[in-house]
C-alpha cells in the first residue's frame, strides 16, 4: 500500500471514529464501512466469536452496496470479474468481507472501538482495466521485417506471446 493511500484510509477512519460520541446508541452489531470514497452504515453484522474485533461478517444482500460485488455460484462477481470464494467465507446469510479482502490483496484498516472498517483499493481492479480493457498499441517486426501494430487487429481476438532470454 502506498503511503498516500494509507494516510487517506487511516485519516478517514480516525475522522469517522471521532464523529461518533462515546456512548452512542448504535447496537453492538452495527458497523460502518468506508470503501471507494463512500460510507456504508450497516445495521446488522455478524460477530465472529473466534475473531470478534477484526472480522466483519456482512449480510450477503449488503455486499453490492458496500463494494459492488455480488455473490454468485462461481464466486464473488463484479462486472465480468469473478473471484472464487471458500465455503468458510459464508455462513447462513452472511459473508466474511475481511477474509475476502485478504484473499484478493486488499488492505483493511479497522477501528474496533467505533466498529469502522476501511477497505483500500482492490489490486485487480486498479486503473482502467475494468473500464476499457484495451491494450496499448505497440509494434513488432514480423519475419520479413515489416512492422505489425496491435491496432491492426482491433475487434479481433489476439494472443500475444512474449519471451526473454534473461
Amino acid at each position: 500500500m502506498r503511503r498516500r493511500d494509507f494516510l487517506r484510509v487511516t485519516g478517514a477512519v480516525a475522522a469517522f471514529g471521532a464523529a461518533l460520541p462515546a456512548g452512542s446508541s448504535s447496537s453492538a452489531t452495527s458497523a460502518t464501512v468506508l470503501y471507494d470514497d463512500h460510507v456504508t452504515v450497516l445495521d446488522a453484522t455478524l460477530i465472529d466469536p473466534k475473531n470478534p474485533k477484526d472480522a466483519l461478517w456482512v449480510r450477503k444482500t449488503d455486499l453490492p452496496r458496500i463494494n459492488g460485488f455480488e455473490l454468485k455460484p462461481q464466486g464473488a462477481c463484479r462486472a465480468d470479474v469473478c473471484i472464487p470464494i471458500n465455503k468458510s467465507m459464508t455462513r447462513a446469510g452472511y459473508f466474511d468481507i475481511t477474509a475476502f479482502a485478504r484473499k484478493i490483496g486488499q488492505s483493511v484498516v479497522v477501528d474496533s472501538n467505533s466498529r469502522a472498517w476501511s477497505f483500500g483499493e482492490i489490486p485487480i481492479l486498479r486503473g482502467s482495466f475494468l473500464n476499457s480493457r484495451i491494450a496499448p498499441d505497440f509494434a513488432v517486426p514480423d519475419r520479413k521485417g515489416r512492422g505489425i501494430h496491435l491496432s491492426d487487429f482491433r475487434g479481433k481476438k489476439v494472443l500475444v506471446v512474449t519471451w526473454a532470454s534473461w
